[in-house]
C-alpha cells in the first residue's frame, strides 16, 4: 500500500486555487499552540480512530494530514488507508517544510477549528 504524498509548494498552490481540501493538523495540543497552517483543523493523532466516520463523509474531498516532519502523518495516512479510507494524503516534510518555504503559519485561534 503506497501512501499518497504532496509537496508543500503544490499544497500551497492548490489551496490558493480553492481546491476541495480538508487540511488536518494531527500534532499534539502543545505543538499546535505554536502555530498551524492557515485553514487547517486540529485533530490530535490519537483521536483519529474515534473520528473515522468523518473521513468517509465526503469521499470527493481530499484530506491532507500533516504533523511536524511528515512521519506521524505518513503513518496516520497508512492507518486510514488500511481502514478503507482512500482520500488521504500526507504533507511531505510537515509543518517544518512549510515554514522553511516561508509560508504563513497562524495561531491556532485563527485556524479553522478543532476538536
Amino acid at each position: 500500500m503506497i501512501v499518497k504524498e504532496i509537496e508543500v509548494s503544490e499544497l500551497k498552490s492548490r489551496l490558493g486555487e480553492g481546491a476541495n481540501i480538508r487540511l488536518l493538523d494531527i500534532r499534539s495540543d502543545a505543538e499546535v499552540a505554536g502555530g498551524m497552517l492557515p485553514s487547517s483543523e486540529h485533530l490530535a493523532m490519537h483521536l483519529i480512530p474515534l473520528k473515522m466516520q468523518e473521513f468517509s463523509a465526503d469521499p470527493a474531498k481530499e484530506v491532507v494530514l500533516y504533523c511536524r516532519s511528515g512521519a506521524r502523518s505518513y503513518h496516520a495516512c497508512m492507518y486510514l488507508m488500511q481502514q478503507g479510507v482512500s482520500n488521504v494524503v500526507n504533507l511531505r516534510g510537515g509543518i517544518i517544510s512549510w515554514a522553511q518555504q516561508g509560508y504563513e503559519i497562524v495561531s491556532s485561534a485563527r485556524a479553522v477549528g478543532g476538536y
